[in-house]
């Protein structure tokens, strides 16, 4: 019986990969969802590649984001058309997880209505019409990965609205090194409320008036919040953070030798 499973299970495996368009394949760093098959796959060499770093819309015809990464190199982008008995929001977790497993640092993280429109992601951004659905079915992530100097993962989940799930995966290799890129302050709050903690490795010992005032903003976000700092700079960063105008009573200090920043919640 049990040798009739396994069997079973190669072949609906098999099937899965059979399916995959022609000449494509996974990214090494992300594992493929259970099931999901491969519908679009494409590599080229890009120009000027435009990922948002806030919600999107359209004023007056154009396109309006209060923030974003215009970068160019040689881009990997994959549409998994995923299980119909799964939503899209499995599968982007599965994959947001896996990349900060690897060290990677969010820059940018929504989900549903706060993301902004959902035809202007599928057809503006990714210009791939299937990607469209209903606005509080959709979650979109930007990525830099660790120890690349322009490396960067966008991720885009969306349900359509006949119920069928999908994940776009790009892969960006910039030509240069990225300029500072720093995340937006919400997006650190939800890592640090999903997580329970902010891991920072690049952070120097010394803070910096610009991460400063981000990890601040972050903390003014919810007034409630208490954290505990580690790292060889924490100290440093505690003060920092008080001079930001964030009470010292919620900000404890671990001992660390650790390079950069670790920030943990207090439940």
């Amino acid at each position: 019986m049990r040798s009739a499973w396994i069997a079973a299970s190669i072949l609906v495996s098999v099937a899965a990969v059979a399916a995959d368009v022609p000449g494509s394949a996974d990214l090494e760093r992300l594992p493929r969802y259970a099931q999901a098959q491969i519908i679009d796959y494409r590599q080229s060499e890009v120009r000027e590649r435009v990922y948002p770093q806030d919600s999107i819309r359209r004023i007056s015809g154009n396109l309006r984001m209060a923030s974003q990464v215009v970068v160019s190199g040689d881009l990997t982008a994959l549409t998994y058309e995923l299980p119909a008995s799964h939503t899209r929001i499995e599968a982007f977790t599965q994959a947001r997880i896996e990349l900060l497993r690897q060290g990677a640092e969010l820059l940018f993280w929504c989900e549903g209505r706060e993301c902004g429109s959902s035809s202007l992601w599928a057809n503006a951004i990714f210009g791939k019409a299937m990607l469209y659905g209903p606005e509080a079915q959709q979650a979109y992530l930007l990525a830099r990965l660790p120890e690349a100097e322009g490396d960067l993962i966008a991720l885009y989940g969306v349900t359509r609205g006949n119920g069928r799930p999908y994940l776009h995966v790009e892969h960006m290799r910039s030509e240069q090194p990225l300029d500072e890129v720093l995340p937006t302050a919400a997006t650190l709050l939800r890592q640090l409320r999903d997580t329970g903690e902010l891991r920072l490795p690049r952070l120097a010992d010394e803070p910096t008036a610009e991460w400063g005032a981000l990890l601040a903003n972050v903390l003014s976000l919810d007034s409630t919040t208490r954290v505990s700092l580690a790292g060889r700079g924490a100290v440093a960063w505690r003060e920092a953070l008080i001079a930001e105008r964030i009470r010292g009573g919620r900000l404890e200090v671990d001992d660390s030798q650790e390079p950069g920043l670790l920030i943990r919640l207090l439940r």
